[in-house]
């Protein structure tokens, strides 16, 4: 990372930061307030805002009319703030920890806490430029680095086990970018986690580059094949694109073990089917009116194994089935990977034949 040339207040230059360096620093302060960190934030970063939320407001509004005042009122806050932090967090750390301190431009909110921290007898770097910085870094990482990878893409139906596949190929060793993890999503009208929310697009880019600068480019990529949303979420296009360039892997496995999945993956559905199924109204114009009403009629009576099933035969594989043949065409198909169930020892097993195919 090169973050520019800004001067610290006192005139030192900070150092240099390179792309390896976050993983040095035994802490970093992101001074922003928790609307800005909750947006984005460099992973691992400590939210120790200079001022909250209402004083950051407060201070804007001032800054308006009588901007000496407005600096008043900040510096206040900002040292009140600063102080309750030091006896429950910075004083767990001794002076041979070195530390990085950001906020959004690298000006006065992260001088504030650099100058402290070094008063106390702290090796403190500011990030110059801020997150601003930050974030075209981000954005030109994940350029770079989605081109650099050869991706090996798990396609198949819903409920096939692709993403158990992903969990099983991780714990023998095989390097996994698991995207919908990241997203905090399964994709599709279903997708959504229970009581959780995905994370913002900037918050995802972010979390995304950190788990590609994990990967080594020597060694296959495994991921899942997504469509260019997850959720609200969008991929990067460089990424998307050289997935859809990419050697395909079609997954198989017996309906009675896709609805065992769903079961299991799904439990929220099939303890409230009715709900699933409010979900899919808007695949009306897609299934027909009859099919919807079937649907309702399913989950009214309970008959929660049926519902899945015909939710997957009448709307997600005709759907997957078109999706694949329009962006893997015949690249998808040169191995195919049956799977006689989705329990540990299948899943084993089905890895095992994967990595050993010369298809891979």
């Amino acid at each position: 990372m090169n973050p520019g040339d800004r001067q610290d207040a006192d005139g030192v230059h900070p150092r240099q930061l390179q792309i390896e360096d976050f993983a040095s620093y035994a802490l970093i302060i992101d001074a922003r307030s928790p609307h800005e960190y909750a947006e984005d934030h460099i992973p691992g970063a400590v939210n120790l805002p200079v001022v909250d939320d209402a004083q950051y407001a407060e201070v804007g509004i001032q800054h308006k009319t009588d901007k000496h005042r407005a600096y008043l009122i900040g510096v206040e806050y900002a040292l009140r703030n600063i102080a309750d932090q030091i006896r429950p967090l910075i004083s767990r750390y001794t002076p041979r920890d070195r530390m990085l301190v950001y906020c959004f431009r690298g000006g006065k909110r992260s001088r504030l806490w650099a100058d402290n921290l070094r008063t106390i007898g702290f090796d403190v770097d500011l990030l110059a430029g801020g997150w601003k910085n930050y974030r075209r870094w981000v954005r030109e990482g994940l350029e770079a680095l989605s081109g650099r990878f050869g991706y090996r893409v798990l396609c198949g139906p819903t409920g096939c086990g692709k993403t158990r596949l992903l969990h099983e190929l991780r714990r023998q060793g095989e390097q996994v970018l698991e995207l919908e993890e990241l997203a905090n999503h399964r994709g599709s009208l279903l997708g959504a986690l229970p009581g959780q929310r995905q994370p913002t697009q900037k918050l995802f880019d972010s979390l995304l580059l950190q788990a590609m600068r994990g990967l080594d480019p020597a060694r296959v990529v495994w991921l899942e094949a997504e469509s260019k949303k997850i959720g609200n979420l969008q991929l990067p296009q460089r990424l998307f694109e050289k997935m859809h360039e990419s050697p395909v892997i079609p997954i198989e496995a017996p309906m009675a073990e896709r609805v065992r999945l769903w079961r299991e993956d799904y439990p929220h559905f099939a303890q409230d089917p009715e709900a699933m199924v409010a979900k899919l109204e808007p695949l009306k114009p897609l299934v027909g009116a009859e099919t919807l009403a079937h649907w309702h009629e399913l989950a009214r009576a309970g008959r929660v194994d049926e519902l899945f099933e015909s939710v997957m035969v009448r709307h997600y594989d005709p759907c997957y089935t078109r999706s694949t043949r329009r962006n893997y065409g015949e690249r998808a198909g040169a191995l195919t990977l049956g799977l006689e169930s989705l329990g540990p020892d299948a899943l084993r097993r089905g890895v095992q034949r994967l990595l050993s195919s010369p298809a891979r």
